[in-house]
């Protein structure tokens, strides 16, 4: 039986590791086989020239709220996650951790049934649930809503603990004002990722918590006790406690371009920095506000804010997180990409990468060579790219 195989040459391969020049990515059947000498043609079924542009493996992002119009909040179902899904996968990332914001107990509920369901299915994307609260602290609530913020008890946990039977990865960004260092110990124990956020913590009980299992933090910087000469509060623990990674918002909104490039050369390994998008409703579509728990959220020069000015979410995609860290902070190409595939997927357990007889042309992305634009591949690639003999 005949075998289809594509050959994408002309332009640059990142692997998941490094960037590579002057050499072809060839896939059979859809299926990545390996990179080779890249010859300028080939006796292949389909040879795709990338015109200068970028090959690499689909973003791996884990804090996405929304997308394609809606909030997971507002209806945690398996269709809001389609949707969701299916929004950011036209944004690059194949690979999505839908976030649930502060809500009540049933909004918890609905959540995790609505993921089970989802990942029982097969639904592309999706690759398990990050809860970001109820379980935060008041004086960093950011855009949460306080009257929903409360102290982690028993049938919380013991929800958390029987949801992860159902749910391969899922993540839970804590403070350790509302959870104590044994329920954190006892969710790193059932295979949860325990995430500090929203938290006005010093640097010790952040250690304390590091020590007890938390071994992520959520959006650095925001949201969070700073860094300071006496008190390095939870960001000097997640810059320096090498058991901690951290996710960024790389906007140069939320954090400044000056205080990532310091971040991004002080990270104590083995933990790293990793981007995410924080992405709300309005990611993929042309909406100019949207609606959470009842407040209005406006979108406007590249900013998500409540009424009262308070930063909501980001409106960001992670080809743009990628430029900014190489055009504004400085940061190498192929780190910056490895921060929105490769260091991410780890984290939550998968390969990531360009992995031989695994990754799917579903899977992978090509990027303008300008990081101005992204274009996704697929079944359809040789309607958009010509092709050979």
């Amino acid at each position: 039986m005949t075998r289809a195989t594509s050959t994408f040459i002309g332009g640059r391969v990142f692997d998941g590791e490094r960037l590579y020049d002057g050499t072809a990515a060839q896939f059979r059947d859809g299926v990545f086989v390996g990179l080779a000498p890249d010859t300028g043609s080939g006796p292949d079924d389909r040879v795709i020239d990338l015109d200068g542009d970028i090959l690499a493996p689909g973003y791996v992002d884990l804090q996405v709220n929304g997308g394609g119009g809606v909030m997971f909040n507002d209806d945690p179902s398996r269709e809001t996650l389609a949707r969701i899904a299916e929004a950011h996968r036209s944004l690059g990332s194949t690979a999505i951790l839908p976030t649930l914001i502060t809500d009540r107990p049933d909004k918890t509920t609905a959540a995790i049934e609505a993921v089970c369901s989802a990942l029982h299915a097969g639904m592309a994307g999706v690759k398990g649930l990050h809860l970001e609260g109820p379980h935060l602290s008041v004086a960093r609530k950011g855009a949460h809503d306080a009257a929903l913020i409360r102290p982690m008890d028993d049938a919380d946990l013991q929800q958390l603990l029987a949801a992860k039977a159902g749910i391969p990865v899922l993540k839970i960004t804590i403070a350790p004002e509302s959870v104590t260092p044994d329920q954190v110990r006892q969710m790193m124990q059932a295979g949860i990722l325990v995430s500090l956020g929203h938290s006005d913590a010093d640097f010790e009980t952040c250690r304390t918590y590091a020590k007890a299992g938390a071994s992520c933090v959520t959006h650095l910087f925001n949201a969070m006790s700073q860094l300071g000469n006496r008190k390095p509060g939870l960001v000097g623990a997640a810059l320096n406690l090498g058991q901690l990674s951290a996710g960024v918002i790389a906007d140069g909104i939320h954090v400044h371009p000056a205080s990532l490039r310091s971040a991004w050369a002080s990270k104590r390994e083995p933990g790293a920095l990793f981007l995410v998008s924080d992405a709300m409703a309005v990611a993929g579509t042309d909406m100019a506000e949207f609606h959470l728990d009842g407040r209005r959220i406006s979108r406007k020069d590249g900013r998500l804010t409540l009424e009262d000015g308070t930063l909501a979410g980001a409106d960001l995609d992670l080809t743009t997180a990628v430029r900014v860290l190489v055009d504004r902070v400085g940061i190498d190409l192929a780190d910056a990409l490895r921060a929105a595939t490769t260091v991410p997927a780890r984290i939550i357990g998968l390969q990531g990468g360009l992995v031989p007889g695994k990754t799917r042309l579903t899977d992978v992305n090509r990027i303008s060579g300008t990081l101005t634009g992204l274009q996704t591949l697929g079944v359809t690639a040789n309607e958009h790219h010509s092709t050979g003999p």
